[in-house]
């Protein structure tokens, strides 16, 4: 009996740095199950190239020239839920990696991540499995619990509705800019109503926002 190819795993590079994505195509393509079927520069892209090419993973950069990759993220999961995606960035923050996990996505590593590990990681996330870096799981995790122990002014502040909408966006990793267009308010209006949340939780990040609203909702 011949022997039943697997289906190779179709894969979209998100990056606006052309020597990364030439270096991940040279260790991916056509290698490992993995075939490299698209690259994108910036957001917009992402999200076209995305809808065009379906692909199995996506690659994606944290930071783009036009938006975050968090926000290509939510776009093209909202449309194309069986997509998975991983984040592949040299940004080793929590707030970051948490918007990244909001936004949908099933997995968090760093650029220096070694070669063979990263086939392995994407592997993972075509066949289900969530993974985070290693460096990263802890610090988000305190993020999320850092609010469950919290007594009094944490868990009984009370927001304004206006307040309970700006968290909610901001715990779905929208930037100031993106919060203002979709409430249609003034970029001042919005840092106001940030700072009257920020003072009412007594945090002073949005990371720590993001876990008061997971918390929240548990």
């Amino acid at each position: 009996m011949t022997a039943v190819k697997t289906k190779p795993i179709r894969l979209l590079l998100v990056d606006d740095h052309q020597v990364v994505r030439v270096g991940l195509r040279t260790v991916l393509q056509n290698n490992w199950g993995i075939t490299v079927v698209g690259e994108a520069d910036s957001r917009a892209t992402a999200v076209r190239e995305a809808k065009r090419l379906s692909p199995d993973v996506i690659l994606m950069d944290v930071r783009l020239p036009d938006g975050s990759g968090v926000e290509a993220c939510r776009e093209i999961l909202a449309d194309q839920p069986e997509t998975r995606v991983i984040f592949l960035t040299s940004y080793a923050d929590e707030e970051s990696a948490l918007a990244a996990i909001l936004a949908g996505a099933q997995g968090y590593v760093l650029k220096d991540i070694d070669s063979n590990l990263l086939i392995r990681s994407i592997h993972k996330v075509f066949n289900g499995d969530s993974i985070l870096d290693p460096a990263l799981t802890q610090r988000a995790l305190d993020w999320l619990q850092s609010g469950l122990g919290q007594p009094g002014p944490l868990r009984d502040a009370s927001l304004s509705p206006q307040e309970e909408r700006v968290l909610a966006l901001v715990a779905e990793g929208l930037t100031n800019k993106e919060i203002s267009t979709a409430m249609q308010l003034s970029d001042k209006t919005v840092k106001n109503y940030i700072a009257n949340m920020f003072q009412k939780l007594h945090i002073s990040r949005r990371a720590q926002a993001a876990a008061f609203f997971v918390k929240r909702q548990a």
